[in-house]
């Protein structure tokens, strides 16, 4: 069973690898008529996605999967049309392949530039997100590189009608439809397989769970780029206009509880008035949130649990947050840097000294003054789309989009020059 399974996986993982040099030799003309073509292919096919789509929501209710991960599961008629439009938005952006840097003359007469380039096999690893499936297909196939696609078996009837469509569309277009590859097997084996295809894949990116981050982190044989968890914090200052503050914590912590950039953890100064904590009181009544906080928490708020360690380390994906009155905004970045995944954290202030001081001072991927985290995101970057988050520090951070999924060489002109 294991050699049979390694037997397929390196049958796609070839497959997909023959077809990356074909996608690195196409113009930007022909990776937008590719793309043009899936888009196409996938409103053409979005009654079998939705249908296919109501079978995993439908198995993730039977598994008890909680609200949060059904919502990034659900596709809806307009999910699919907004999937379709971030299509177009890949069209027209700029294409990174091909551009030259840094471009000179040494003294030797040799010009010298570095050329951007695909990465050229890319593999990912994600769990119930099945518009990853396109998002990371299309922004692959623009970057020119191919893609091996590893997706959770909550969401594999979703994934397979997606990429079915997605490479039905490629090979309309007249191009080999392995650039994006599925591999159906959603065993933990699959997996690990696929981390061992050094040779095959040249970056491999898990997008899911802090469990499958640390899995595939720790035991990749191939070079990994690290995404998506997201214990984001809201510090409120003690300058904060309190209905500022309010607006942004219902929008960062309930206008979607299942996405990586939702808030989980709350930080107050303690000279923040009573009339936030009344605010602050109706918005958790209003959705049923669940609070562990500090004792200080308690004396504000109704029904706060105690807060553990473990608590203001946990991404909850929930109506559920942690909380901590702090002295300022030096406790505050303390506490961050103690519990932050490094991922979104943001201040309320009308404060300039301190806001520059948290941003100065806040080591995360994307840090935010006076806005809610939920804008960590590449289409509101303006990417167009995302492959992940990347929550380290090379070679990318922060939203993954076309340029991120490139790297570079150096290219080299001569007049017969040698070295003496």
């Amino acid at each position: 069973m294991g050699q049979s399974l390694r037997d397929d996986l390196l049958e796609i993982a070839n497959k997909t690898k023959r077809a990356s040099r074909e996608l690195r030799r196409l113009s930007t003309l022909d990776k937008n008529r590719v793309l043009k073509s899936i888009k196409d292919s996938l409103q053409n096919s979005s009654e079998e996605i939705l249908k296919a789509n109501e079978v995993d929501i439908e198995n993730g209710i039977a598994d008890g999967m909680s609200d949060g991960l059904l919502d990034r599961l659900l596709l809806t008629r307009d999910r699919i049309n907004s999937m379709a439009n971030s299509v177009d938005i890949i069209i027209n952006l700029e294409d990174p392949v091909g551009n030259m840097d840094e471009v000179n003359k040494l003294p030797n007469g040799i010009q010298i530039g570095k050329k951007r380039v695909p990465i050229g096999v890319l593999a990912v690893i994600y769990e119930a997100r099945p518009n990853v499936t396109l998002d990371a297909a299309i922004l692959a196939i623009k970057s020119s590189n191919a893609i091996i696609l590893r997706g959770g078996k909550e969401a594999i009837n979703s994934n397979k009608a997606i990429a079915n469509s997605i490479r039905y569309g490629i090979e309309k277009a007249g191009f080999d439809r392995n650039m994006v590859t599925l591999i159906e097997d959603t065993s933990r084996e699959s997996a690990v397989e696929l981390m061992k295809l050094r040779g095959y894949i040249d970056l491999l990116i898990p997008r899911g769970s802090q469990r499958l981050i640390n899995s595939v982190v720790e035991n990749s044989n191939v070079p990994t780029l690290e995404t998506g968890v997201g214990n984001c914090h809201l510090y409120i200052d003690d300058s904060a206009d309190i209905e500022k503050a309010l607006k942004i914590f219902e929008n960062a912590k309930t206008q979607r509880i299942g996405v990586c950039n939702a808030l989980e953890s709350l930080l107050v100064s303690e000279k923040v008035s009573d009339e936030f904590y009344t605010g602050l009181q109706n918005i958790i009544d209003k959705y049923n949130i669940v609070v562990h906080g500090c004792e200080k928490s308690s004396k504000k708020l109704n029904e706060v649990i105690l807060a553990t360690d473990e608590d203001y380390r946990t991404e909850y994906l929930d109506y559920e947050f942690s909380m901590k009155i702090v002295s300022g905004v030096d406790e505050a970045i303390e506490h961050i840097y103690e519990y932050s995944t490094n991922h979104s954290e943001a201040i309320v202030t009308e404060n300039l000294v301190n806001a520059m001081k948290f941003t100065d001072e806040v080591d995360s991927a994307c840090v935010y003054v006076n806005a809610s985290t939920r804008f960590t995101d590449g289409a509101e970057f303006g990417f167009g789309a995302e492959i992940g988050i990347s929550t380290q520090k090379l070679h990318a951070r922060g939203p993954v989009g076309l340029k991120e999924l490139t790297t570079y060489k150096y290219v080299l002109l001569g007049e017969g020059q040698t070295r003496s």
